[in-house]
């Protein structure tokens, strides 16, 4: 889910947390249409301004900035269900989603902190419903609780798009070129929940109408989960997010059409997978995002570093090309 072209603008001033000097964007709204279909459909190579659209559905986190994954091997259905296994039981179900992100936040909160910072190197591929391929590069730079920057290809080119939770702002050439309060939904489950109050990730996570009175366990890929959003095993179509109960960390995360674009689109259905520990919290290696259970965008992620330093500005749009950049030395 995106913003789309026809997105009316009203100024109102940085979104909540901005960075000081970042650029006045439209008011928070509900997310819109989910973008990766026209992608997939289009019979030029996507380019910048599709990719920045995709990944404003949130579909990230980023990456993410920063995330994701899965098995591509059969349907998501086929994948879901069965009873938890002895060590998932050990955990009791939480009895809200607000619990469970509490449990999320406690873990870190009292031990060894998340990071902070993050980098890592991108290869992001996108099947069209042609069937056909395009496969690019793209330079991914976190900053806790809720900022993430993305540089299509060479950083020296300007073309890039800067998430918060609840704001995007897409640059070409170094300049501001979009605006608008569709936010990155990865950003409060990758980074937030772990280095900010519970209470606003509660408030990042509203525009994705999640029904956090509804919780259940389940198993995923072999392990025990938590699912929030659904009490019904079968439901892949409602807005969800599936924790793993041992790790307290993101696996799936099924995004629900917005009700303005209702039956016209589709759920979203993104598995986060092949994590690895870093810089004191986990970075998942590769995300697959599913439309109609076919896999339209798949991410793998390389040479990952937690603990960074970024130069001032890095995170402000109108400040784009200013200070250097850490992939410049890739070029």
């Amino acid at each position: 889910m995106s913003f789309t072209e026809s997105s009316s603008e009203t100024s109102c001033g940085a979104p909540h947390g901005a960075a000081p000097g970042a650029p006045a964007i439209v008011s928070r709204g509900a997310m819109k249409g989910n973008v990766l279909g026209a992608i997939a459909a289009s019979s030029r190579a996507p380019s910048a301004r599709d990719f920045g659209r995709a990944l404003a559905t949130g579909v990230l986190a980023a990456s993410a900035a920063l995330v994701m994954g899965a098995s591509l091997a059969q349907p998501l259905s086929a994948q879901t269900s069965a009873a938890p296994s002895a060590s998932g039981a050990q955990a009791a179900v939480p009895s809200s989603g607000k619990e469970l992100l509490q449990r999320m936040h406690d873990r870190w909160a009292t031990g060894t902190p998340w990071f902070n910072t993050l980098i890592f190197t991108q290869r992001t591929t996108v099947v069209r419903r042609d069937g056909t391929k395009n496969v690019s590069t793209w330079y991914e730079s976190v900053l806790a609780p809720d900022r993430l920057r993305i540089d299509f290809g060479d950083p020296s080119e300007g073309n890039g798009v800067i998430y918060t939770a609840d704001s995007m702002y897409l640059v070409r050439s170094g300049k501001v070129e979009r605006k608008a309060a569709d936010g990155n939904p990865f950003l409060p489950f990758v980074i937030g929940v772990y280095t900010q109050p519970l209470e606003r990730t509660l408030a990042q996570l509203e525009p994705l109408r999640i029904d956090m009175s509804r919780v259940r366990s389940d198993r995923w890929q072999g392990r025990p989960v938590f699912v929030v959003g659904t009490s019904d095993a079968s439901d892949t179509s409602s807005a969800q997010f599936w924790v793993d109960a041992d790790r307290l960390i993101l696996l799936r995360m099924v995004l629900a059409p917005s009700a303005e674009e209702g039956a016209r689109s589709e759920p979203l259905d993104i598995h986060l997978d092949d994590y690895v520990e870093v810089g004191g919290g986990w970075l998942a290696t590769k995300v697959v995002m599913y439309a109609s259970g076919v896999a339209r965008q798949t991410e793998e992620y390389s040479d990952w570093k937690a603990g960074v330093e970024f130069a001032p500005g890095f995170f402000v749009a109108e400040r784009w090309g200013e200070g250097p950049h850490w992939a410049a030395s890739k070029q």
